[in-house]
Parts: structure tokens; sequence; C-alpha cells
């Protein structure tokens, strides 16, 4: 029974796929290259996209003139349910089955560099360096001059490049991945922001990246991310300190040696949040979309204080005496 469903699925698919070739004048796409709107172009795949939705992107982009033809192929071949998510450079003269072979199993000619969420630029210059695979061009430069080389304003660096798995040709430049990784974070933060939730006390999208950055690197649990957004907003709203104790450790630098003290929190730094108002200078890690979404469009709470619970959740509290029995509980181990 399940040979044959098997051998009726792939003669569905090559039906399928008959009929595509029939759509594109015998089949002569498979070896025409496709009409890519530039080269390089660069294609992301966002996790747990479904192979119709990637062709339909593929399409709107005019990356292939028609989904059909993709997703018949992939039928076919059976790897329709092996799509990987991404970020692919594209150059021209690539064709659809080769398109395919990348998006599901890779290019032998190809490496992947990944940024993780919470990771600093910082790691991201020890990443480059370290692969063997990039050409190294501009990471030894100071920041605002490494930022103004990938077409970004001259600036700090940090919070700038988007978490993602960069799929690369060996011999690519560490400038033309950083540019890839900071257009993506640019586009999906202008996208945050453009769908922002109303009356956020935050002037303009890198203040809501600053704040991502804190929530990314505060975060044990993903669906405590909007309410941890909310704490720190409900807290610029009341003109209180952040209290961030990511922001502190940030600041100490390579001072920090994994146990944060009082005198830590009480010694003065631009990211000190315990010593100075508002948000620090510039952002401190590399947030993720969820933190971007959670800082945007945050949970409505009346939460003013949390504290994390040991098992990588928080607690929330609306009130200091609250938060300070909190923090007891699960900070000092008392019952």
């Amino acid at each position: 029974m399940i040979r044959s469903f098997r051998f009726l699925a792939r003669l569905a698919a090559g039906a399928l796929l008959a009929a595509a070739a029939a759509a594109g004048a015998g089949g002569w796409w498979l070896a025409r290259p496709l009409p890519l709107p530039a080269s390089p172009y660069t294609v992301e795949v966002r996790a747990g996209a479904s192979l119709r939705q990637v062709a339909r992107d593929l399409a709107a982009a005019g990356v292939v003139r028609f989904e059909l033809p993709l997703v018949a192929l992939a039928r076919y071949r059976g790897v329709d349910r092996a799509i990987k998510a991404g970020n692919y450079e594209l150059a021209s003269g690539i064709t659809l089955p080769e398109l395919l072979d990348r998006l599901t199993q890779g290019d032998a000619l190809q490496t992947a560099l990944t940024v993780i969420e919470g990771a600093t630029f910082a790691d991201v210059r020890r990443a480059l360096s370290a692969d063997p695979g990039v050409t190294r061009t501009l990471l030894d430069l100071p920041e605002p001059e490494l930022m103004q080389r990938i077409g970004a304003p001259a600036g700090s660096a940090e919070g700038w490049f988007f978490p993602d798995t960069y799929f690369f040709v060996a011999g690519s430049t560490d400038a033309a991945l950083l540019a890839r990784a900071h257009r993506l974070m640019r586009a999906r933060l202008d996208a945050a922001w453009a769908r922002r939730a109303p009356d956020l006390p935050l002037a303009d999208p890198y203040q809501a990246l600053i704040l991502a950055s804190i929530v990314e690197k505060e975060t044990g649990a993903g669906a405590d991310r909007p309410l941890i957004a909310s704490v720190y907003l409900n807290r610029l709203r009341r003109r209180m300190r952040l209290q961030a104790d990511p922001t502190v450790i940030y600041g100490l630098g390579a001072a920090f040696d994994g146990n944060l003290r009082r005198r830590d929190l009480e010694t003065d730094t631009p990211y000190n949040t315990y010593t100075r108002d508002g948000l620090p200078p510039t952002p401190i890690a590399l947030p993720g979309q969820a933190s971007l979404d959670a800082v945007t469009r945050p949970a409505k709470s009346p939460y003013l204080y949390f504290v994390a619970r040991g098992d990588g959740s928080s607690e929330f509290s609306t009130n200091l005496a609250d938060h300070n029995r909190a923090v007891a509980k699960y900070q000092r181990g008392a019952r």
C-alpha cells in the first residue's frame, strides 16, 4: 500500500512536471539561466516556509518567471519538503535545477555562516575572521569606516546585522556578507517599525533596535519577550531607569568576569542603565525578529519589574515590594 502511494505520488509529480514543461515551451527552461533582478542577488527563505510559499516569493521578486516549474521539479525529485531556511546569494547564470539544489541541499561550492540572536558585533568579527571561506577586506577597520564601506551610515556597527544563516561562495568578501546582513536588518527593522503599536515611547527605529537588543539579552523563554518589552516601555513612559543588567555587562566589556557585583551596578559607564536615564547609546547585541516584534508590538501590561525564575522564564511584578519578594524567592533561595 505504501509503495503504491509513493508510486502514485511520483506519477502525479511527473505529470505536474510535464505540464510545467509544456507551459515552459518544451522544458528548455530547465537549462535557461534565471532572470535575476541583479547579480549577485540575495534570496531569503524564512524558517517554516513551504515550497509553494518560497516559489511564490521568488516569482514575485522576478527570480523565476513562474512558480509552477519550481514546485513541479521539487515534487518530481521528492525534495518538496526539504527547503532549508537561510539567506542565499545567487549569481547570474544559475538555472532552475541549480536553484533547487541550493535551496534543498546546498551547493558544494557554497559554505554557510550562522549569526545567532544575541551575538555581538565582536562575535561576528571573530566568526568572519575564523572562516577560511571569507576573504578579509575590512574587519580591522574602525566601525564607522567599516559601516561606510558596506554602504551604511558611519557609526557604531553594534546591532545592525540580522541573525540568520548566510550561504555564500568560498572567496566571498567580509564586506559582501556584512552588507547582506545589514540590508536584511534594515529591512526587518523598517518593517517592524512601520507596523508598530501607537504611542510607543520610542522616537525612531534606532531606539527600537536598541531596546530590542536589550530584550534579546534578557529573554530566557521566548514567550516572555512581549512582557519583558512591556516592562521596559512602561519604565520609559514613567521616566524610570531601565536597570537592565545586560547593558551594564556590555559597558564593562572585557572587565566583566561573569559575576555581576553591586559595585558594577554603581560604576557609571554610558551603558549603565542603573546610573543613567533612558536607553544606552547603541544596541548591545544583534536582536532577532521576535525581539523586534516584541518591542514594536509589545504586550499590554502594568508590569514594571521582572526577575529570572531560574528555569528560563521570568516572574513579573507591578510594584517594588512584590519584586523584592520575587528576588528573594528565586535568586536568594528564600522560602
